[in-house]
């Protein structure tokens, strides 16, 4: 049995599997506005040579969604969205991790050499952002 078909994310998270074509020249992975990204994508960035020990994230976006897809190596995601949490092992290029507005993701346990690409559906906003659990948790109260 696949366990990742039988794991419940929180409110809104959901993977995604990317189109891909292999032949003897490679593989290419592909996506296409519109159809598989549910926003439009304003930022692209990108996240590598983490050390193994560090976490990324720590924090939630009150209006800001992003696709995550681990384009070499793997890390982890934890999603929270206050009621359910979820860790999701991340190690192809072929699927990525919706993370809606308002879930807390974390980045943790990267492998060496992990490049990490981030699509969001906003440009950078520091004040978007929540850093501390406790406060993300009594805010998602009200």
């Amino acid at each position: 049995m696949d366990d990742r078909k039988q794991m419940v994310l929180p409110s809104g998270c959901r993977l995604i599997a990317i189109p891909y074509a292999v032949d003897e020249r490679g593989g290419l992975v592909f996506a296409e506005a519109d159809s598989l990204i549910p926003f439009p994508v304003e930022r692209v960035f990108w996240i590598y040579d983490v050390p193994r020990e560090a976490v990324r994230g720590g924090h939630a976006h009150w209006v800001c969604s992003e696709f995550v897809v681990p384009v070499t190596g793997a890390f982890t995601m934890v999603v929270d969205d206050g009621q359910r949490r979820a860790r999701v092992r991340l190690e192809r290029p072929d699927e990525g991790i919706l993370i809606p507005a308002g879930v807390w993701c974390e980045l943790c346990d990267f492998e060496p050499g992990t490049v990490v690409v981030v699509m969001a559906s906003h440009h950078y906003d520091a004040g978007g952002y929540v850093h501390d659990y406790a406060d993300y948790l009594k805010l998602k109260e009200r």
